[in-house]
């Protein structure tokens, strides 16, 4: 049965402001409490605030960036974050886009694709207590995690394209997308994640879905409501890349063409609850674990106290 989760929508100032969408996770049949990458409140930070005023929650890390941390201080943060809740935690991962790379590294990374393996093999290793001797093209490691029992960490990798998702299927517990139509997923990423998982020789990682979405309303416009919630990656050359694999003819242009192009596409969802539902129902079909259900749009128009109502909402809607 495919999970529903819940996405803090914004970058966080406080760490209080993260208790409501904990407290959603904690009194409703939410699975975890997500967050995405935030140069705010790290997020790290922010789940240990929530579990320290009471709300120890599942949490997912999608995606965290690689250029931030060394794969050592990766495994011991996530580690620390599954002590301090109690909780599972999914440590999700991505190399970011490459202007963040070369800002942080001085150069982007030669191979993306080498630079995650590295990355996730280091992680995975030195949460298993082995002492991980990598000299990498990128990560280097002669060290071992000292041994503690904790709730588990599964290590997961941000995909959008085929060949990063055969990659998380050789060496990821949990394959995480952002702004993927349902279509997409079941006819290119599953397939490849599947072809991962057998060149290993091990399990399917799960599929989890980070989806935009909006309840429709007579003062709402289903494409500004998209824009708010995407406009950074439909400018980013690896996501218009792939939205056009989906089929969706994004621009790059044209700002309002290309919202309006992901709403008719299904990158972004827009209807009344059970519309919304019905949407949602074409992830669960198409082999999603888990969608998160993500409020961007409707919390950078009309603040966190209507993302939270919307949440509220399409959550009974789901019950």
């Amino acid at each position: 049965m495919t999970a529903h989760s819940v996405l803090i929508p914004f970058l966080p100032r406080r760490p209080e402001q993260i208790l409501p969408y904990a407290g959603l996770v904690h009194w409703t049949h939410a699975e975890r409490l997500w967050q995405g990458q935030s140069l705010m409140v790290e997020p790290h930070h922010g789940f240990v605030h929530a579990a320290g005023s009471g709300f120890r929650v599942p949490t997912g890390l999608g995606v965290t960036l690689m250029p931030l941390r060394h794969p050592y201080e990766a495994a011991l943060q996530a580690r620390s974050l599954a002590l301090a809740t109690g909780h599972p935690v999914v440590a999700g991962f991505g190399p970011g886009a490459p202007s963040f790379q070369r800002a942080l590294l001085g150069a982007p990374y030669r191979s993306p694709l080498t630079a995650a393996r590295e990355y996730l093999t280091a992680v995975r290793g030195l949460l298993a207590g082995e002492h991980v001797r990598l000299q990498g093209e990128y990560v280097t490691v002669d060290a071992q995690l000292a041994p503690f029992p904790s709730a588990p960490v599964e290590l997961g990798l941000g995909v959008l394209r085929p060949a990063m998702a055969r990659l998380a299927g050789e060496v990821a517990d949990v394959a995480i997308t952002w702004l993927t139509p349902a279509s997409y997923l079941r006819d290119t990423v599953l397939p490849a994640l599947r072809e991962g998982a057998a060149k290993a020789g091990r399990p399917v990682p799960r599929l989890t879905a980070i989806v935009p979405l909006a309840l429709t309303r007579a003062d709402r416009t289903p494409g500004e409501i998209a824009w708010a919630s995407n406009s950074a990656h439909l400018r980013l050359p690896h996501y218009t890349d792939m939205l056009r694999k989906s089929g969706i003819g994004i621009t790059g242009t044209d700002p309002e063409a290309d919202a309006r192009l992901a709403v008719e596409g299904g990158a972004f969802l827009s209807g009344d609850p059970e519309g919304l539902v019905a949407r949602l129902r074409e992830y669960e079909e198409a082999g999603v674990d888990e969608i998160v259900l993500n409020v961007t749009g409707v919390a950078n128009l009309y603040g966190p106290q209507a993302a939270t109502e919307e949440l509220k909402a399409i959550l009974s809607a789901l019950a």
